[in-house]
C-alpha cells in the first residue's frame, strides 16, 4: 500500500468517494439497524432476543473495519484511526475469554456454539475478523485488533484442529483468512488449520439441502472438482483459500486443480461483464453455457471474490491473462455496482432490465436482491462492505515487482515506487485517460542503476496496439511487451491501445442469447439504455455496418422489428423490420445513473 498511489482518473475518483462517503454510509446503516450494537449487547451479558440482524451481520462490521484500515493506510486520516480504535474496543469487549467471537451463538437464549455449521456463519465471520486485523496490521502496525484476531484464530485451531470438531463452515472464508494471518504472524498452526479445513471439505459432512451439497462447496473434494459450481461466492472464496494454501505449502497439484476449475468456469460459466452466477434461487453458477441475460445474478460479492481469486492466480503463475480477468470485472461489474454518490449499490448485476424499476429512497432498505435500481441498503448487505474494502485497497492490484523489474497489470493514473528483488529502487509515474482513451504514458521516476525491465500488458482485444519508445514506434501483439534497458530518470514509454468499438458474438451454445450481439470498446462492455424514449426489445442490430465510436460509447445501425399484437404469441413470421435508425450505446457501468431505465447488453441481430 505504501508503494503504489492512485493519483487521478477513473479509479482514484471512485476511491475518494469510497473513503469520503461510502464507509460512513455503511457504518451509519449498521448503527441504525443495530448490527454494531450487537457487540455492546453481548459485552453487557445479553443475547437473544436483543440481538439484531441476520446471523452473519458481524462479518459486515468486520469488513467495514477492514475497509477503513486500508483507507487509513492510503490517507493516514486521524479520524479514521480514532474510529477503528473505537470499533476495535467494541469488538474486543464482546469477545469471550477463550477467544470465541460471534454475537448470535453461545449466550443466554441463543443456540449453542457451532450447533449449525451449515448456516450459522460463525467461522465465516471469524474469517472476516482475521482479515480486518491483517489490514490493520499491514497499514498501522500490530495492535489490539491483531491480538483479538490471534485469540479468535487460536480458539478456532483448538476447537477444529486435529482431535477437535471435524466439521467445516457452510460458507467458506476462514481458509484464506487463516493463511493471511499466518503470513502476518508467522504462526504455522494457522496455515495448518486452513489446510485441514480444505482437506475436510467435499465429503458431504454438512446436512443435505434442497440446493444440494454443491451449494456449500461440500459435494466434491477440492482437488477432484473440475469446475467452480454451486453458490458462486462460496465457491470463489474457497478457491482463493486453496490458492493461498497451495502457494504457502508448495502444493502444485492443488494449485493446478484450482487453475483448471477457474479456467473452465471463465470459459463456460461467466457473463460478458465478468459476472459469475446465473441462478437467483441459490445464488449459484449454472451449468455450462447457462447464462441468461435477463436472469443474470452476477452478485457484486461474486465479482469481488473473482478478483480476489484471479489476483492470487496472477501472483502464483505470473500469467497476465488473470490481470485481464481483473480488468474486465473492475471496469464493468465493479464500476457498475456502486452509485456515483457512493450511497447506493447493486446486489445483483443483470445484463437485461426489461422494465424500469423505481428507485429506493435514500433512507429505505430493500428486502429483495434481484434486479431493479441501486439501493442504499439491503437486508443482506454483504456487497457494499465488500466493494468498500476492494476500492480502498485497489492500489495494491496495479502492479508487481519481480527479479527483473516492474510489471503493470492495470492502467490508471498512479505513482509507483518499489524495490526490486535485488534491492535496487525503481519508480514509475503513469498517466492515462483509460478506459475512455487508450494512450498510457509511463515515465521513469527512480532507477537504481543498471538495466531492468518495464512490462506492459497488451489486452487480448488490442490488435493493432503500438509501443512508442523515444523516437521508435513499433506494433505490439496482445500479451505482454517487455522493455529491458538501463533507464534514465525522465525516460518515457507510451502504449497506444486501439479503442475502436467492436461486435462481440456469444458462443452458440449459450441458448439464452443465441442470435444476439454485444458491443465492446476497449475494456468496456457497452449497453443500450432507455428511460422510455426507445423500446429496446423492438430493436434489431444490423451487423453489416460496423459500430462507430461516439465519445466513450458507440453508435450502431438498428431496425425495429416487433410484430403487431396478437392473441397468441407465436405465429408464422417474426414481423417486418422498420426503417433503419442509429442507436447510441453507453458503457455498461453507467446504466441507471440517469434514473430508472430499461437496459440490454445483448441485442438481437437484424
Amino acid at each position: 500500500m505504501d508503494e503504489v498511489r492512485l493519483t487521478g482518473g477513473f479509479w482514484a475518483q471512485r476511491q475518494q468517494v469510497n473513503g469520503a462517503v461510502t464507509l460512513e454510509h455503511a457504518l451509519n446503516w449498521m448503527d441504525k439497524l443495530g448490527w454494531t450494537g450487537n457487540f455492546t449487547t453481548v459485552a453487557a451479558g445479553a443475547g437473544s432476543p436483543q440481538r439484531r440482524g441476520r446471523e452473519f451481520s458481524d462479518s459486515e462490521v468486520y469488513k467495514i473495519v477492514e475497509a477503513m484500515s486500508w483507507e487509513h493506510g492510503r490517507t493516514a486520516a486521524a479520524d479514521l484511526d480514532t474510529r477503528i480504535e473505537a470499533l476495535t474496543g467494541m469488538i474486543g469487549a464482546a469477545q469471550s475469554p477463550d477467544g470465541y467471537a460471534h454475537t448470535a451463538f453461545g449466550r443466554h437464549g441463543q443456540p449453542p456454539r457451532y450447533s449449525d455449521l451449515a448456516w450459522g456463519h460463525e467461522l465465516y465471520c471469524t474469517g472476516h475478523l482475521l482479515q480486518a486485523a491483517v489490514a490493520r496490521t499491514r497499514t498501522g502496525g500490530a495492535g489490539p485488533l491483531l491480538e483479538i484476531a490471534r485469540r479468535a484464530a487460536d480458539h478456532v485451531c483448538a476447537t477444529f484442529g486435529q482431535g477437535g470438531l471435524p466439521g467445516v463452515c457452510g460458507h467458506p472464508e476462514i481458509e484464506t483468512a487463516l493463511v493471511e494471518l499466518a503470513r502476518v504472524t508467522g504462526e504455522q498452526r494457522y496455515l495448518d488449520q486452513a489446510a485441514l479445513f480444505l482437506a475436510r471439505r467435499g465429503f458431504r459432512s454438512l446436512p443435505a439441502h434442497e440446493f444440494g451439497w454443491s451449494y456449500f462447496s461440500d459435494d466434491v473434494p477440492v482437488r477432484e472438482a473440475s469446475t467452480l459450481r454451486g453458490h458462486a461466492v462460496r465457491a470463489l472464496y474457497l478457491a482463493s483459500g486453496a490458492v493461498d494454501v497451495a502457494v504457502e505449502t508448495g502444493d502444485e497439484d492443488l494449485l493446478g486443480a484450482v487453475i483448471a476449475q477457474f479456467d473452465h468456469a471463465w470459459a463456460r460459466r461467466t457473463h460478458l461483464t465478468g459476472g459469475m452466477g446465473s441462478r437467483h434461487q441459490d445464488e449459484s453458477f449454472g451449468e455450462d453455457f447457462e447464462l441468461p441475460a435477463d436472469r443474470a445474478y452476477a452478485e457484486t460479492c461474486a465479482g469481488v471474490a473473482a478478483i480476489m481469486l484471479a489476483w492470487r492466480l496472477l501472483l502464483a503463475t505470473g500469467e497476465g491473462r488473470y490481470a485481464e480477468v481483473v480488468e474486465r470485472l473492475l471496469h464493468n461489474l465493479i464500476a457498475a455496482a456502486i452509485g456515483d454518490d457512493g450511497r447506493s449499490f447493486f446486489y445483483t448485476n443483470t445484463l437485461h432490465q426489461r422494465a424500469a424499476a423505481r428507485s429506493v429512497p435514500g433512507d429505505g432498505e430493500r428486502l429483495g436482491v434481484g434486479g431493479g435500481s441501486r439501493a442504499p441498503w439491503f437486508e443482506v448487505s454483504c456487497c457494499l462492505p465488500n466493494l468498500a474494502r476492494l476500492l480502498a485497497s485497489l492500489a495494491s492490484y496495479v502492479g508487481t515487482a519481480d527479479q527483473t523489474g516492474l510489471r503493470l497489470h492495470q492502467y490508471t493514473d498512479c505513482e509507483i515506487s518499489a524495490r526490486l528483488a535485488d534491492g535496487r529502487q525503481a519508480g514509475l509515474e503513469v498517466r492515462t485517460a483509460y478506459p475512455e482513451q487508450g494512450t498510457v504514458t509511463v515515465r521513469v521516476t527512480r532507477t537504481g542503476g543498471g538495466p531492468w525491465s518495464i512490462t506492459l500488458r497488451v489486452p487480448a482485444w488490442a490488435s493493432g496496439a503500438v509501443l512508442v519508445v523515444g523516437e521508435e514506434r513499433r506494433p505490439v501483439e496482445p500479451g505482454e511487451v517487455v522493455v529491458h534497458r538501463d533507464f534514465a530518470v525522465g525516460e518515457q514509454l507510451r502504449l497506444e491501445l486501439p479503442m475502436r468499438p467492436r461486435f462481440t458474438w456469444p458462443d452458440p451454445r449459450i441458448d439464452a442469447v443465441r442470435g444476439c450481439v454485444a458491443v465492446e470498446r476497449g475494456p468496456l462492455v457497452l449497453c443500450a439504455e432507455s428511460l422510455g424514449e426507445v423500446d429496446l426489445d423492438a430493436l434489431r442490430v444490423d451487423t453489416g455496418s460496423a459500430p462507430v465510436a461516439d465519445g466513450d460509447g458507440a453508435l450502431v445501425r438498428t431496425r425495429s422489428g416487433l410484430p403487431e399484437d396478437r392473441s397468441w404469441p407465436y405465429g408464422d413470421h417474426a414481423g417486418l423490420p422498420g426503417p433503419p435508425a442509429a442507436l447510441r450505446l453507453v458503457p455498461y457501468h453507467r446504466w441507471a445513473r440517469r434514473g430508472p431505465a430499461t437496459m440490454r447488453v445483448w441485442l438481437p441481430t437484424a
